[in-house]
């Protein structure tokens, strides 16, 4: 039966994509001009330091002021033409899993949302590629065309995701009791905590021990994309994906309790 009023919310950073895509992001803003090779070298260190170990709320709002530090004066039309280079880039690394996830809760009924700290202006456009419902990201304000370096809203990042969330419910007529969030970091907990179906998708450490206390599904999505391609187009469909999925959780030592004792890994319908 279709979830008309249900929504999946879906994480960018290591649950989407892996790595993070402030990475993309700096590098298109650096060829452009928009920031300086210092603070690239910087951000791409922080990169690495993510993809490793997950986010923290002091890195990440260090990164936040340095966007909005680096777009303020800048017109919105020129950052917003930095998707042509990055949106494509950002794609390459959207895991298929993640592609399998978004197929089949739309099938299911429910609409698909990316959650991200990320500007609105990268994660919108990808969101549509994906052919998502739209995306919660943090926005900056623009007046007269140019960017202020002051958020307009919520820093889409630990409580804004909740708040961002809330509001789209209110808005959309989403029940969250029905509803799914997928996520790495226990900095999502506010976003996972609110629905009825959350899941933790190669979970830090805070994350996965949360899981396991409270039986949260947790799945481990591939690094090296190919073999779960060629198993899930081998096997097929829904029951294929969770095949690869489970077998990769077996392989790391990495699945729920629930998964174990044979229940659905991923809650498909």
């Amino acid at each position: 039966m279709a979830d008309a009023h249900a929504a999946a919310f879906f994480d960018l950073d290591r649950t989407l994509i892996s790595g993070s895509s402030a990475a993309y992001f700096g590098v298109a803003a650096w060829r452009n001009g928009l920031i300086p090779g210092r603070d690239l070298l910087r951000d791409a260190v922080n990169a690495a330091t993510f993809r490793v170990a997950g986010a923290t709320d002091e890195r990440s709002e260090a990164v936040r002021d340095r966007i909005l530090g680096a777009v303020e004066g800048i017109e919105q039309e020129q950052l917003s033409s930095l998707n042509e280079e990055i949106v494509p880039r950002v794609l390459e690394s959207v895991r298929p899993e993640s592609r399998g996830l978004i197929d089949m809760h739309h099938e299911a009924g429910r609409d698909c949302w990316i959650v991200s700290a990320s500007p609105i202006e990268l994660v919108e456009p990808l969101a549509s590629a994906l052919g998502m419902e739209g995306a919660l990201a943090t926005r900056s304000e623009v007046v007269d065309g140019r960017y202020t370096g002051r958020l307009d809203g919520p820093f889409v990042y630990g409580e804004g995701k909740a708040e961002s969330i809330e509001k789209l419910a209110g808005e959309r007529g989403y029940d969250l009791r029905l509803s799914y969030a997928y996520s790495d970091s226990a900095s999502d907990l506010p976003m996972m905590e609110m629905v009825g179906h959350p899941v933790a998708v190669n979970p830090d450490g805070p994350l996965e021990s949360v899981a396991h206390q409270r039986g949260w599904p947790i799945v481990i999505f591939a690094r090296r994309t190919k073999q779960v391609v060629k198993t899930t187009t081998a096997v097929g469909g829904a029951a294929g994906l969770a095949a690869a999925t489970y077998a990769l959780g077996r392989r790391h030592g990495r699945i729920s309790a629930e998964a174990a004792r044979g229940r659905h890994l991923l809650p498909w319908t």
